[in-house]
């Protein structure tokens, strides 16, 4: 980036992150998430760091805290208050520890304490008896808001020493208030808080202290800038001498002496954050010996002894540079922006799916904006929402090709549909990506097949359709390049090995459209329980027999699994009339046609024919018919912390239970991770029970 560009770009940031700030700390409101606001900040940073000249003293990086409302008395702190800087990843912990070692001899150890999303108050004790409350303002003065922290009955009015105190920590609603809160606010026809930060801000900024006592707040003391009556020695003596004082602190802080273990205790607690009982978006790393941070000192704006290490962000923003064509494993083709790369929910993302021609136009994305993408779990990072003010007038409209980006087929949308389609059947971006989507792991999961290497056994002919993977020899496999003795061998071991897999993985394989993951178990679990045994007898090559031991000479457990051959698949299927298949739970009209129709295509039948002659067999894991769950529906939605989506459907099948991809009236739990979709809104209408990850520990 140019001078020029560098200093439209820095004044269009600062007035973004200016805006924002005040709806964040002065007004409570959240018009986008921290994160989106962080992310702006950090770009703000890097571009200050290249361009030095252009930093000026109005700039958001240059201070301290929020600007103050004009509401209440404005007074100077004793002490100034300190932003800590904010690390977003392992190696950013890992550089500022680096630079830490420099600055003093011998070992260092750190103290990593919870950090609480609240609102940062100062509250000064003289001879033990509460006597003014502060809020961290701009960093050198701050609100008189005592008149409100005294309602908090956690906040003790008198100590249990008589001395002369100056004390930091933050003010927060816990979940079950801030619950209770919104209940109330719904009743009263009034707008619902976004978030617990924003409700515990907004209250401790009311001037009536009656209703900040209404909101049940509750506070945690860390950080102590004068005592009269004891010189602590390190951080951990300061939190044990707050805590005999009389003063609350958050127990869940941990001592420690190698950056390893911080780490770990910090992917800990981004697992465990949701078993709190408030919110957390962090974890802050002090050194813990007072007089080491004493030497290592501040900048003007940040201490250097304490970093705040901020969870992966589920939202950030980017900037997109071009927006290129994908085709599919069924001739779909998805518009897709390649994006400048940026950390988002702790992996690098430089691409992000725009859906649709409509999304495109209903977002009015264009190449050169600025954007907010969001990633959730395992989900495709997608682009949220453009940041219109901050465009230079200089962006491109997209405009959808009539042609495939691969094999210069036309493309075309049918009425009633979203998506562009290749017309051509045989279009290598499709053939690859179906071979792709075969091996992929929630299909045969087989290992070493990546995208790369599936590539080359195409190009070289050895593989055209999916049977063809089983049929691979050593020898074809040495005749690559890169493929050496322990690669081939572990290649043929991994095919060998996928060839016991489960239904639902194997109906998934098969690329039949509309089936996900979801409505493949849908669709395997009727089969289940519907299975006809076929009269039809393929043969079969007899080396491929697993059931007692594998190719290579290992054993395989069978022990809680049982056998469904493929011919009973086509037998069970073909049975079925498409209004029966229509109305198996989850899958509907639209898909029930594509699946019989699929199963109908002599082709099709072929390729599971021959799969089953190549040896392949189905396994139904035979899951408790009793249990804490049993006859209980489940449907998941959002991104659960403590449980993948597959270890939570394992739980629920092994105690018992079934789970559904679509909700109804006869849904008995919806179970709710982070940002929840539209399934949310039809349990609240149907009446479905909703439950959270921590509900659904207690059930089991």
């Amino acid at each position: 980036m140019d001078f020029a560009s560098a200093k439209e770009r820095i004044e269009k940031l600062k007035r973004k992150i200016q805006e924002l700030n005040y709806k964040y700390f002065v007004l409570d409101e959240s018009e986008l998430s921290e994160t989106v606001r962080d992310s702006l900040k950090r770009e703000l940073i890097d571009l200050e760091n290249k361009f030095p000249e252009l930093v000026s003293p109005d700039s958001p990086t240059q201070r301290v805290g929020s600007v103050l409302s004009g509401k209440f008395e404005k007074i100077k702190h004793n002490t100034a208050k300190k932003s800590l800087m904010d690390v977003f990843s392992e190696d950013e912990i890992r550089d500022w520890y680096g630079r830490i070692k420099k600055l003093v001899d011998g070992k260092i150890e750190l103290v990593c304490e919870l950090k609480i999303d609240g609102l940062n108050i100062t509250i000064h004790f003289e001879k033990g008896r509460l006597k003014q409350a502060l809020t961290r303002g701009n960093g050198e003065f701050g609100e008189n808001v005592t008149h409100a922290i005294k309602t908090i009955e956690s906040i003790p009015l008198n100590l249990n020493k008589d001395c002369d105190l100056e004390v930091s920590g933050e003010v927060y609603m816990p979940k079950k208030s801030f619950e209770k809160a919104n209940k109330e606010q719904e009743k009263l026809g009034l707008p619902l808080f976004a978030n617990p930060r924003n409700a515990a801000a907004g209250a401790v900024r009311q001037l009536d202290p009656q209703v900040t006592a209404k909101r049940n707040l509750d506070m945690f003391f860390y950080q102590l800038d004068y005592c009269s009556i004891k010189d602590f020695k390190t951080q951990e003596e300061v939190l044990e001498g707050l805590k005999n004082l009389g003063l609350k602190i958050c127990e869940k802080y941990k001592k420690f002496d190698s950056i390893d273990s911080v780490l770990e205790f910090c992917k800990t607690w981004h697992k465990k954050r949701d078993s709190l009982p408030f919110e957390i978006d962090g974890i802050v790393i002090k050194v813990n010996d007072l007089a080491q941070q004493k030497i290592m000192g501040i900048t003007a704006k940040t201490p250097r002894y304490a970093v705040a290490y901020k969870f992966p962000a589920i939202q950030v923003t980017s900037q997109i540079l071009d927006i290129v064509l994908q085709v599919g494993r069924t001739g779909a083709v998805t518009p897709v922006a390649v994006m400048k790369p940026t950390l988002v929910a702790g992996s690098v993302i430089s691409r992000a799916t725009l859906h649709n021609e409509d999304e495109i136009k209903r977002k009015d994305v264009r190449i050169g904006d600025t954007v907010i993408i969001q990633k959730a779990g395992d989900v495709i990072p997608e682009v949220v929402e453009v940041m219109k003010d901050l465009r230079t007038g200089k962006e491109k409209e997209f405009v959808f090709p009539d042609k495939c980006p691969v094999c210069g087929s036309r493309i075309e949308r049918k009425l009633e549909q979203s998506a562009y389609r290749c017309i051509n059947p045989d279009c290598y971006a499709v053939q690859i990506a179906a071979l792709e989507h075969f091996v992929s792991k929630k299909g045969f999961n087989i290992d070493g097949l990546g995208e790369k290497v599936v590539n080359l056994l195409i190009e070289s002919g050895l593989v055209l359709s999916p049977v063809d993977f089983f049929e691979l020899s050593r020898e074809n496999l040495l005749s690559l390049p890169f493929f050496k003795d322990k690669k081939a061998d572990n290649l043929l071991k991994s095919l060998e090995n996928s060839k016991k897999i489960s239904l639902d993985n194997f109906i998934f394989s098969l690329n039949i459209r509309y089936l996900g993951e979801q409505v493949s178990y849908d669709f395997g679990h009727f089969i289940v329980n519907n299975i006809k045994k076929s009269s039809k007898k393929f043969e079969r090559k007899s080396c491929h027999n697993t059931s007692q031991n594998s190719l290579f000479g290992e054993e395989i457990n069978d022990t809680e699994y049982e056998e469904f051959n493929i011919p009973d698949l086509i037998e069970t299927v073909n049975s079925l009339t498409p209004d029966a298949i229509k109305n198996i739970p989850g899958i509907g009209e639209t898909i029930g046609e594509k699946i019989y129709e699929w199963f109908h295509n002599p082709k099709n039948i072929d390729l599971l024919e021959n799969l089953y002659k190549a040896g392949v067999i189905i396994q139904i894991q035979k899951y408790k018919t009793t249990g804490k769950l049993k006859g209980k529906s489940f449907v998941l939605t959002g991104t659960l912390l403590e449980f993948s989506r597959d270890e939570a459907k394992e739980v629920i099948l092994k105690n018992g239970g079934i789970v559904n991809s679509s909700i109804s009236k006869e849904t008995n739990y919806l179970l709710v991770g982070e940002n929840p979709g539209s399934k949310l809104d039809k349990a609240k209408e149907f009446g479905v029970k909703i439950i959270s990850e921590e509900d659904f520990k207690k059930l089991i």
